[in-house]
């Protein structure tokens, strides 16, 4: 009788060490990811809800201050993808989780002295923290194993790998939702901490195993590596090597509408619990969704991911998220109470953080490793940011203009125009990737 896990756990015996480590090391992220995160927001939007921000004779609501928290994270992006191109020049692999992990861990401790009875100076630059922690650990990650693996091992093994995070998603936020009411700010911090710790462990452990092998694996053409140079200026590197390439491009338009799509959303998300719920209510309703999102993340990641990317291919995987956020914003339009507002968030983080994250960073396993570390980085820090921003001004137009909560559901027809766009990236992408895949194979 055929095993119903193969596709999920088709791995080869060689494989198996790396896979372990690197399914941990995600795991680890992503559970990180999963604290910050609705730590992050519940103390931002609660501190505000009450009284609000004035900024420049402006009075803002917690939704609204959140919305210009989410600019600022622009320039924090724009520094992050400077410094990251710059060290991506000197070190590799597990040298760049060493690095970020000990300035996080740092971070943390200093955080734990002072978020208690947090002012305004500390909830703003906590918020932005939370978020470069997703910027630079994620981008590393998938550096490390991009640069690890050949094209067809990461369809075979970023479904498995990609579980790692997936789990880490639910154990993080059911840790957060179980344990919110019980352990302090400063506490978490010292959670962090020692998953900080663990994370570069097994850094080390899958580095060395990589030296050990020599598993360069040599995904990128030869010619390539060959005229590789270090260029001088890191804060254009990536951007370069984006703009020379039609296939990065259309990657970079990929992230960049999504991005715009999951801030709206979000957005809707938000705005509709500040709306229909108070105080302790709001954290509370925040960590059940992120809760019940990690789940429905679990399950596709489980049974979709390696089956729709090893016999459908990536093109297929790609288009699992958009099609989500379809059903969702129309639904939203329809009926924009608690719980449908609340959907929204699973509609989008549910595929994003499972089928979607293995299938996208498996578009750029056949480039070169400049791409892999400089265009990767442009891409998925300051683009995905800058589009970011875009999607928050346009927030904040519609706020403006329309005070009542009801015109928030107006926004998803601009997240059903990008997603027409969005699928048509899709296509042109996917064609490409098995092209690239193709002319390495023919070498």
């Amino acid at each position: 009788m055929a095993n119903p896990f193969k596709s999920i756990f088709n791995i080869r015996k060689e494989e198996v060490p790396l896979s372990i480590l690197m399914f941990s090391y995600f795991f680890l992220v992503i559970t990180t990811f999963w604290i910050l995160k609705p730590l992050k927001k519940t103390l931002f939007i609660t501190f505000y809800d009450q009284t609000g921000v004035d900024i420049l004779a402006w009075h803002m609501r917690g939704s609204q201050a959140e919305l210009l928290a989410k600019i600022l994270n622009m320039f924090v992006a724009f520094l992050a993808v400077i410094v990251f191109s710059w060290l991506a020049n000197k070190y590799r692999r597990q040298m760049l989780t060493y690095i970020f992990s000990g300035f996080f861990i740092i971070s943390y401790i200093v955080y734990s002295m002072i978020i208690n009875g947090a002012g305004d100076v500390t909830i703003w630059t906590f918020y932005l923290f939370g978020d470069l922690f997703t910027t630079l650990m994620v981008a590393t990650f998938f550096a490390f194993m991009n640069d690890s693996v050949s094209p067809d091992s990461a369809k075979r093994l970023y479904g498995v790998i990609g579980l790692g995070g997936v789990l880490g998603g639910v154990f993080g936020s059911t840790f957060v939702r179980i344990w919110v009411d019980e352990l302090s700010l400063s506490n978490w911090m010292w959670v962090c901490v020692v998953i900080g710790i663990a994370i570069v462990v097994l850094a080390k452990y899958a580095g060395e195993m990589q030296n050990l092998t020599n598993s360069d694996n040599s995904t990128e053409p030869k010619e390539d590596k060959e005229k590789e140079k270090a260029t001088t200026n890191p804060a254009f590197d990536g951007a370069k090597l984006v703009f020379k390439s039609k296939y990065l491009m259309a990657i970079a338009g990929i992230v960049g509408l999504y991005e715009i799509v999951s801030t709206l959303m979000d957005f809707q998300f938000t705005s509709t619990i500040e709306y229909y719920l108070d105080g302790p209510d709001i954290g509370r309703q925040f960590s059940t969704v992120f809760s019940i999102t990690n789940v429905v993340s679990m399950f596709v990641q489980l049974f979709l991911t390696s089956y729709v990317m090893t016999r459908f291919g990536v093109t297929a995987a790609l288009m699992f998220l958009p099609m989500a956020i379809l059903v969702g914003s129309a639904g939203f339009i329809a009926f924009p109470i608690l719980w449908v507002g609340s959907f929204l968030n699973t509609a989008d983080n549910g595929f994003s953080y499972s089928i979607n994250q293995s299938a996208k960073e498996t578009l750029y396993v056949p480039t070169t490793r400049e791409e892999k570390y400089k265009a990767k980085a442009f891409i998925d820090m300051f683009i995905q940011r800058f589009a970011k921003a875009i999607a928050v001004l346009l927030s904040l137009g519609v706020t403006i203009l329309f005070s009542e909560y009801s015109s928030v559901r107006w926004l998803s027809v601009a997240v059903l125009l990008a997603v027409i766009t969005w699928i048509f990236l899709i296509r042109f992408v996917g064609k490409r990737f098995d092209e690239l895949v193709s002319d390495s194979k023919s070498e």
